[in-house]
């Protein structure tokens, strides 16, 4: 196993593909990724398996994003490894004494995983539903 903090557009596409995730365009991949404030991939065998992004404005939230293990590579902890990843940055980057969000919105059905990670499912007593928008 290889991590790597940086990824192609063709790695990245092919990661998103593998799970089925909608088409982006070339423009849109490579802007996904050069907005992106940390990047982490797992390589095996030379290939792709994981990846995840951090997006957002690096001093009050920051969120997960294209967090994606390989249908082949799953069940081997990726997820979790690169997760782990994606939040030791964050946590890097936090100015200390302070406190920053770290969200995310998570496909239905793998709201178990993140909670054994630390997150915590909305809507709660003070926290509203996440709410999301497509623009077409």
């Amino acid at each position: 196993m290889d991590i790597k903090h940086e990824i192609d557009i063709e790695t990245y596409m092919e990661l998103r593909d593998s799970v089925g995730w909608k088409k982006l365009s070339d423009k849109q991949a490579e802007s996904a990724i050069s907005n992106a404030l940390y990047v982490s991939v797992i390589y095996e065998d030379g290939k792709p398996c994981a990846m995840g992004r951090v997006v957002g404005d690096g001093a009050v939230i920051c969120y997960v994003q294209d967090l994606v293990v390989r249908p082949d590579c799953q069940g081997r902890g990726y997820g979790s490894i690169v997760l782990e990843s994606l939040k030791e940055y964050v946590d890097g980057i936090r100015e200390p004494g302070t406190t920053m969000m770290f969200a995310l919105m998570c496909a239905k059905g793998r709201e178990s995983f993140y909670e054994k990670h630390g997150f915590v499912a909305r809507p709660t007593e003070n926290l509203g539903p996440g709410m999301i928008q497509y623009l077409s």
